[in-house]
């Protein structure tokens, strides 16, 4: 006579290992949120720095970036820095999942 209650030992297993993969989830968030992630344009007259999660926490500007007949050179390095350090920001993510999940792209981990 089989296991009258099927796969159901098996569901159990997997609950268990759902359960520690978001533990792991939530640690790596913890870190990536203590992490700095920085970016430079305009050969380091602007700087932004953003978290590993993403959350974009300050911008350094060299008082020589500053050119009021310039405005949209400033603007652009800004934006560049920004763009650079939220893509780093968001590879680093990606790397740490990868790295619990097996290399499964599993929507909304992050």
């Amino acid at each position: 006579m089989g296991n009258p209650f099927g796969n159901m030992g098996n569901l159990g297993g997997m609950m268990k290992q759902a359960k520690k993969m978001m533990e792991e989830t939530k640690r790596i968030q913890d870190e990536l949120g203590a992490e700095r992630v920085e970016a430079t344009s305009g050969g380091g007259v602007v700087k932004a720095v953003v978290t590993g999660m993403g959350e974009f926490l300050e911008i350094k500007i060299d008082p020589q970036a500053v050119d009021p007949e310039d405005v949209e050179m400033l603007e652009d390095l800004v934006t560049t820095a920004v763009r650079e350090a939220l893509t780093k920001s968001e590879e680093l993510k990606t790397e740490r999942l990868q790295a619990i999940t097996g290399g499964l792209n599993l929507p909304g981990m992050f």
